[in-house]
């Protein structure tokens, strides 16, 4: 019974919080037609009832994450349908329901522990075979798949499996064989591998806003692998690892393209209406909406390029206020840190959860800064907020994971079984060679 006082008293809540933001739409909105603000309304009341029908259809443990989701994305339907002016934006609402759908398929995909970890060779496959598709249908050097009506961009695909290719070699870790004096797992080299592919095909295709969120990927998988039991990594290893980071880093600097570089060390407001225009655009519309914004649809940075996407959180902050702007990020924040509260029930699923927050806090982090001018303007988008339909699916199946982290079914698996035996089997071998 209080599981069920519960359920209906967070969807109270969710409501009763999209019904504030419409009432202030309805007050402070700029808006031609009376009906658009109704069919918003309406819109996000359907959204929200729909998908308290359907979720406990998914049996789980704990809903919490479920219900920070649709709040969310909702949240999102709200602001992308009142920048400039109200109208429903259709097609982010298509997405936002897509990234419902991609949450529900992700925690179905990995809530069972033992069959996930045997698909790593599926895993694998699944990001070369994006990286052909990019090489062989994008174009010369883009990440973009333009059909028309819609573009796709696949490198967004890769983020959720490459993070499943992390959580996979854990259990390898006790598996080692000696190479130039260092004790090395097959499995690590076959990531690292598959993560330095990742960042070549990016750096190739100019996409370097997206390195970061790769590498704060792959770095919470290799850092839940060093705190893995018994696999007992070197400080030896750990520095070298540590070191050939920074020399790679110092050496990408060297050889980045001259528009990087220029990026990296220019002066926005010496040069506004060229490099510097979106982001002297974004910290005036910042400014200008203040504390509690100019009200809904009445903002100006609607008009200048990707105001819905690289420089959203700036859009918002002009027409819902800074304080409207950081109480979203920090509800998006509150979501990935959920597994802190409810804690994963395996070591697979907790690197999963490692390196989905990864992801997604470099991603705001270098939304965010960017907009402020703090650093280099990247064009990452902002989690769940920002339009764009990859982005939007790819991050809804990255939450499943974490759903699925805190309702795992632990089924027995054959395969999975004759894994660990072997691994077993390889540790008793290694420390009786090691003593």
């Amino acid at each position: 019974m209080t599981n069920k006082i519960s359920y209906f008293m967070s969807c109270i809540f969710v409501l009763i919080a999209h019904g504030a933001m419409m009432y202030n739409v309805f007050i402070n909105g700029n808006y031609d037609n009376p009906n658009a603000p109704f069919t918003l309304a309406f819109a996000v009341g359907v959204i929200d009832i729909a998908y308290f029908i359907i979720m406990p259809r998914f049996k789980q443990k704990t809903y919490a994450v479920n219900f920070m989701l649709i709040l969310i994305l909702n949240m999102s339907l709200i602001f992308q349908s009142c920048f400039g002016g109200i109208q429903l934006d259709v097609k982010h609402m298509i997405t936002c329901i897509s990234a419902l759908v991609a949450c529900q398929c992700g925690y179905l995909l990995c809530k069972n522990y033992n069959w996930i970890q045997m698909q790593f060779t599926f895993l694998y496959g699944g990001i070369f075979a994006l990286l052909v598709v990019i090489l062989l249908f994008t174009g010369e050097r883009s990440m973009w798949i333009d059909l028309g009506f819609i573009s796709i961009q696949p490198s967004e695909f890769i983020k959720p499996l490459l993070v499943l290719v992390c959580g996979t070699a854990v259990v390898t870790q006790q598996d080692k064989i000696k190479i130039f004096n260092f004790y090395i797992v097959e499995e690590n080299i076959r990531v690292f591998l598959t993560f330095a592919v990742v960042i070549l095909f990016q750096w190739w295709c100019r996409d370097l806003g997206s390195i970061p969120t790769f590498m704060a990927i792959y770095a919470s998988g290799f850092l839940l692998r060093i705190c893995y039991p018994k696999a007992k990594f070197s400080r030896r290893t750990i520095i070298t690892a540590v070191s050939c980071v920074a020399v790679l880093g110092i050496i990408a600097i060297i050889v980045a393209p001259p528009y990087v570089k220029e990026r990296i060390f220019a002066d926005i407001w010496n040069n506004p209406d060229v490099n510097g225009y979106q982001q002297t655009k974004a910290l005036i519309g910042i400014a200008e909406g203040g504390w509690f914004g100019k009200g809904a649809g009445n903002g100006w940075l609607c008009n200048v390029f990707a105001y819905e996407s690289d420089i959203v959180f700036a859009t918002i902050c002009e027409e819902w206020g800074l304080l409207y702007a950081v109480m979203t990020v920090l509800m998006i924040l509150i979501m990935i840190a959920m597994p802190l509260i409810n804690p994963p029930r395996s070591y697979y699923h907790g690197t999963v959860c490692a390196g989905v927050c990864g992801a997604f806090t470099v991603q705001m982090a270098l939304n965010i800064f960017g907009s402020c001018n703090m650093i280099p303007f990247t064009g990452v988008t902002l989690p769940f907020i920002s339009a764009g339909g990859s982005s939007m699916v790819a991050s809804g199946l990255m939450i499943g994971m974490i759903v699925a982290s805190q309702s795992p079914e632990f089924t027995n698996y054959k395969g999975a079984e004759i894994r660990r035996k072997k691994n077993s089997i390889l540790e008793r071998i290694f420390n009786n060679e090691k003593h």
